[in-house]
């Protein structure tokens, strides 16, 4: 059976958690195959929020083996405590499965994205600090620590050393803060990690394998999304890692030739948090509208999203870096009560019109945007089930959108609720 990736197809927060869970239905894997706890997903189910964090969304359904891939950076003490989060909801985590491959989060890896950010003053990244980019680069220069590593003190220990002699040395003499200890590392991801992680550490490649050869379906999702790729994004203001569908290849350990669905996610607006250039930008009290009534906030910080105008030069270029074979398309809801609806079609740039997006960056952060303005519908959609039930207007938005991507709107979401969505065109 052919796998499907579901990929943010702009800064990220598009709602992939929710369309993750949607497909799950007839899914039997899914895998998260990159990022960190830097990432969340909210999902709503029968009036009910789930905040995820490192378990795939897939977890809330029984017949569904959710997978933790190789390509994920994982704090063991955040995955507990999400699974303990769980449990205490009735949500079942003993199907969890987590890859020995994968890379860990120690301490020493959120102490300094902390001090290295503050360093950076007023030209910092806007990182969460939670240690992904330190664990990423660790694995890229072959000092990390991986899962499989729990499973032997000895060598956990001895890998630990080498790396803290580094680690120490920059804590101290470049930054003047207080060396980490190891032996309180050792003891709390050796005595009270491992035991509770040990059960759940697998060789997820093989799992995945025997799932695709048996014809089981297999869903990859991504966190954040292809403008905050290493290679792709909005550099330097990107992730540590590839959530472009291609990464889903290596971060969960398949070939190329299973991938055959290619879902990419957008919000019918657009939003991003941190620094970085954002053409479509809202400073008004037209983007405060779409914050408040998007609850455009991040799942684990609690940071204020940057809002503007759906961005569908950006969309265009996502669609070739992910070979996508469609797109869903969440919260046409929070756009309702708006007069005029936007589509940026194009950029200006130095007196010149461009509709592909520019390689440099410099031309990005001085683009001017070109609007097509649509009418608003003015009504409410969140009872909308069925394409036939929505506004012309509406409708004239999200097939416009679809002509200037290229690609088929398969789904739309009408608000947070597992129901909430239609099937705009099958695919």
């Amino acid at each position: 059976m052919p796998a499907t990736v579901i990929v943010g197809a702009q800064w990220g927060d598009e709602g992939k958690g929710r369309f993750t869970d949607l497909m799950s239905k007839d899914t039997e894997l899914v895998v998260r195959y990159q990022g960190g706890h830097n990432a969340g997903h909210t999902l709503v189910v029968d009036g009910e929020s789930y905040a995820l964090q490192l378990v795939p969304s897939g977890v809330l359904y029984e017949h569904i083996t959710p997978v933790i891939g190789n390509g994920v950076v994982v704090d063991p003490r955040v995955l507990i405590k999400e699974m303990d989060t769980l449990e205490r909801r009735g949500v079942s985590t003993a199907r969890l499965k987590l890859s020995g491959n994968a890379h860990l989060i120690l301490p020493y890896h959120q102490e300094l994205d902390a001090v290295s950010e503050r360093y950076l003053g007023k030209n910092k990244l806007g990182t969460t600090k939670r240690g992904i980019g330190p664990a990423y680069a660790d694995k890229a220069a072959r000092i990390g620590l991986r899962v499989q590593d729990l499973l032997d003190p000895s060598i956990f220990r001895a890998k630990l050393d080498i790396a803290l002699r580094e680690k120490n040395q920059v804590l101290t003499r470049v930054y003047n803060r207080l060396p980490i200890d190891a032996e309180e590392i050792a003891r709390i991801y050796l005595e009270e990690c491992r035991p509770r992680l040990e059960p759940h550490i697998a060789d997820t490649v093989s799992l995945i394998h025997t799932a695709l050869e048996a014809d089981k379906l297999v869903l990859l999702e991504g966190a954040q999304a292809t403008f905050l790729d290493l290679d792709h994004g909005t550099y330097p203001f990107v992730t540590s890692s590839n959530p472009v569908a291609g990464g889903a290849c290596i971060g969960a350990g398949i070939g190329p030739r299973h991938i055959t669905r290619v879902i990419g996610v957008a919000k019918a607006y657009a939003t991003r948090v941190g620094a970085g250039p954002f053409p479509t930008e809202l400073t008004d009290a037209v983007g405060n509208h779409l914050v408040e009534v998007g609850h455009e906030y991040g799942t684990n910080t609690g940071r204020r999203r940057r809002p503007g105008w759906i961005d569908t030069v950006m969309l265009r270029h996502a669609v070739r870096l992910n070979s996508m074979s469609e797109l869903a398309i969440a919260k046409l809801d929070v756009l309702d009560d708006l007069d005029v609806v936007r589509v940026c079609t194009g950029y200006e740039i130095d007196g010149r019109v461009h509709t592909d997006l520019p390689y440099h960056q410099s031309d990005l952060h001085g683009a001017v945007p070109i609007y097509q303005d649509f009418p608003g519908w003015k009504a409410s959609l969140g009872g909308v089930r069925e394409r036939g039930e929505l506004p012309q207007e509406a409708a004239v938005f999200l097939d416009f959108v679809a002509a200037q991507v290229g690609v088929p709107i398969s789904m739309v979401g009408v608000g947070p609720g597992r129901d909430q969505y239609f099937v705009w065109t099958s695919v």
